[in-house]
């Protein structure tokens, strides 16, 4: 499909680095982005959110390349979404519909994909306009609806039973999860999840580490589904959990945030993190904290963190360890691609599930596990 990127630079934030994502995003999506429109705004129009100046020159675009498309790098309120698509005669999706767009594409497990249905109804309750077309499929259309009620409010209805049907089955979902968690938790394996910004190579260092062959790809959100291996790591730590972890990007839409929880609470229980990042990335600061704020959104900002500093072969860097303040391991620096520097992230993690172990034997020792967290402040400007 192809289409038109719009940005808006509010003045705030990384505006070239926040626009290139939305063409990574785009393209995820399936979109061939033709032509990008920015403008310079103190706030957004209520009616447009671009000036009605600026949407004739998306209009003018639009005929011009034959675009299919619009695609906003901000989040729309229903009503700018109708207005701009009067005005523009084609679709116009906002950061959060693309987001849940690509969301939907690459969920493979159920858990994941009765998620994504979730956050969507959630996102399309607040702009029902249009005909539900799977919700007609589902109902039957005629016939369904109540006493004096209009189609928009039976849609509401039927919209409302849906998402309390989703929840419910994602809650026993969530409950097997924790079982399995506690099966695991009673054998005492040490487990670790990979966190980190789309992108920065999660999946590939997941792979190079377990051998799993899990989808990785150049393109944002290509892993949406926790997968775990077991890796053993000789005998003084035995084996060990690893999690490939769905990953973080800035602004993400908040009822994914919320959708997506069953998917990151993996994260939470996790003895260890490591926090991957893409060392080529000149928005890398900005990315290690958006994720440090997920993090925080769910409660797994406590626990222990090494940061991976990936794709080093890009950067021209060279494989290292570095320690924080505490003496702990604080960051090592590696190519997941390359394979360089693997030997001293697994001497890492085998140094925490040591650590660990210890402070879980010494009961109150616990305190005295490594905290990278606080020394990030620290070391933040690398």
């Amino acid at each position: 499909m192809r289409a038109a990127l719009v940005g808006v630079d509010f003045g705030d934030g990384d505006f070239a680095a926040s626009l290139e994502e939305l063409a990574l995003l785009a393209r995820s999506a399936g979109a061939e982005p033709i032509t990008t429109i920015t403008g310079r705004r103190g706030s957004p129009d209520a009616a447009l959110f671009v000036g009605s100046g600026k949407a004739e020159e998306i209009g003018h675009a639009v005929s011009d390349h034959q675009l299919e498309l619009v695609i906003f790098n901000h989040a729309l309120s229903p009503a700018q979404q109708r207005n701009l698509e009067k005005v523009l005669k084609v679709r116009v999706l906002d950061r959060t519909s693309l987001i849940l767009d690509i969301f939907a594409q690459r969920a493979q497990s159920h858990e994941g994909k009765l998620q994504v249905e979730l956050a969507q109804l959630q996102h399309l309750a607040t702009r029902l306009v249009r005909g539900w077309t799977h919700l007609e499929r589902q109902k039957g259309g005629i016939g369904l609806r109540g006493p004096g009620e209009t189609q928009l409010e039976t849609d509401r209805r039927l919209i409302g039973e849906r998402v309390k049907m989703l929840r419910a089955r994602l809650d026993k979902l969530r409950k097997q999860h924790a079982t399995q968690r506690r099966a695991r938790g009673r054998s005492h394996t040490f487990s670790v999840s990979l966190v980190g910004y789309t992108n920065a190579g999660k999946s590939t260092l997941f792979n190079s580490m377990t051998k799993a062959g899990v989808y990785a790809a150049n393109q944002l959100f290509a892993t949406l589904d926790t997968t775990s291996r077991r890796i053993y790591l000789g005998e003084e730590v035995g084996n060990v959990v690893i999690s490939d972890t769905v990953g973080f990007v800035r602004e993400l839409p908040h009822q994914l945030v919320a959708a997506f929880r069953a998917t990151l609470e993996e994260t939470i229980h996790a003895d260890l993190l490591l926090h991957v990042v893409d060392a080529a990335s000149p928005v890398r600061m900005e990315q290690i904290a958006a994720v440090n704020g997920v993090l925080a959104d769910i409660g797994a900002d406590h626990i222990p963190q090494i940061l991976v500093w990936n794709k080093i072969d890009m950067a021209e860097l060279a494989p290292a360890l570095e320690r924080g303040e505490d003496g702990g391991v604080a960051r090592v620096f590696i190519s997941a691609q390359k394979g360089q520097g693997l030997d001293l992230l697994r001497a890492a993690i085998v140094e925490a599930a040591q650590a660990h172990r210890k402070a879980a034997r010494g009961g109150d020792d616990r305190l005295e596990l490594p905290d990278t967290e606080t020394d990030l402040s620290h070391h933040g400007a690398h």
